[in-house]
């Protein structure tokens, strides 16, 4: 088994999870072609020598670091509300205490602690209750379906709420976005309910291609917006919230009170400003070229005779989308890592079990290693995965 590429350790002790992962992490590292590489797959050396190399391309290196949110800290700031036509932005170090941090205040100004939000929402399924256990706020659903609520079901939403949160795109259902007019119609709907709106912008910056619509169009509907970059843009971590210069102002106040004032940042912030400089512009090629791929998975699995399978969106509206098959999760797991060791093709990552039983779920992203498939490429890569399902 190899730890790093080409590199071999003895793991017969470890833990079989530990295990699992250092064998998935050895093979997408050392593979040659992938649709997407993470950059979490990546050593530590090779992360700060990019780092180091590249970040005088974005910022002047010889200015001095920043200190509790200041230097590169307020010029990362200044930039984000200016891309999106905002007033202010603060930055955050995750992406969670930035929405627990806008819906707090908005929960304040508004005087109402209810926000509606989807049951698949970010801070449902993935923040440890911390809206209610940590700000006091409730949560009512305009919609259970596996979309963005629609302007009807947000009037007729049974409690006043203060605040509606949308996630674009939603990801746990697919990735989903609505078309640009049902978003305006959602929002007008909460504007009538004298309620304000919050996006879930983690991965806003995918989304123009599908509205088409600016970045500025897209925040500009909104009362705040979060967006993160690592998600997206590659960067290694952190998150800003940006609005009105009240909102940001007191934002600021409880991000000190949550413990976000950090003393130096920068090796996060270099990493932002690059990938809004690198990764940002080349986001509706790597849209684009989903839908290639999407289209080739499913020729590729029609073609080798799997019984039944689903790419959803059957269109992808970003360049993330979900892949179903009737497999469990370990069998397609195991598929994926020994074609990536065998043949140095990664086509897809982890997979998760899902309802019913034997039915398993993957997210394929494609970015800039994407590009170089060609869909007779991507149906070869699936029909040699389906002989490992043997």
């Amino acid at each position: 088994m190899a730890d790093t590429a080409g590199t071999a350790t003895d793991v017969t002790n470890e833990p079989d999870e530990q295990h699992r992962r250092r064998r998935r992490i050895a093979a997408w590292r050392g593979s040659k072609r992938l649709l997407w590489r993470a950059s979490a797959d990546a050593t530590i050396g090779a992360q700060l020598a990019a780092l180091a190399a590249d970040a005088g391309s974005v910022l002047d290196v010889d200015e001095g670091v920043d200190l509790y949110g200041l230097g590169v800290v307020a010029e990362l700031e200044r930039r984000v509300a200016d891309l999106l036509d905002l007033q202010a932005a603060a930055f955050f170090p995750t992406g969670t205490m930035a929405q627990q941090v806008a819906l707090r205040c908005w929960a304040g100004r508004t005087g109402n602690p209810l926000v509606a939000l989807h049951p698949l929402a970010h801070p449902e399924l993935h923040e440890g209750d911390a809206l209610s256990v940590v700000s006091g706020l409730r949560t009512v659903y305009p919609t259970s379906g596996p979309r963005l609520p629609t302007a009807q079901e947000v009037r007729a939403c049974h409690e006043p709420f203060g605040t509606l949160m949308l996630e674009l795109p939603l990801r746990e259902a697919g990735f989903v976005l609505p078309s640009w007019d049902e978003l305006t119609e959602v929002v007008e709907a909460a504007r009538e309910r004298d309620a304000v709106v919050h996006f879930d912008g983690a991965r806003l910056w995918e989304c123009a291609p599908h509205f088409g619509r600016t970045l500025p169009e897209i925040a500009g509907l909104a009362d705040s917006v979060y967006v993160s970059f690592y998600k997206s843009l590659d960067g290694m971590s952190g998150a800003v919230l940006a609005g009105s210069e009240s909102l940001v102002d007191e934002a600021r106040v409880w991000r000190h009170r949550y413990g976000g004032q950090l003393f130096q940042q920068y090796p996060a912030v270099l990493s932002a400003l690059l990938g809004m400089e690198r990764e940002l512009p080349r986001l509706p090629s790597y849209v684009a070229h989903a839908k290639v791929v999407a289209a080739a998975l499913r020729d590729g699995f029609r073609e080798a005779g799997v019984p039944w399978f689903r790419v959803h969106p059957q269109v992808p509206h970003t360049h993330q989308f979900q892949m179903w098959l009737p497999y469990e999760a370990d069998a397609l797991d195991e598929a994926s890592v020994r074609q990536a060791e065998e043949t140095g093709v990664t086509l897809f990552r982890r997979w998760f079990p899902d309802t019913p039983p034997g039915l398993s779920v993957t997210e394929v992203t494609v970015t800039a290693p994407g590009l170089e498939w060609t869909p007779a490429e991507v149906k070869a890569a699936v029909a040699d995965f389906v002989t490992r399902l043997a």
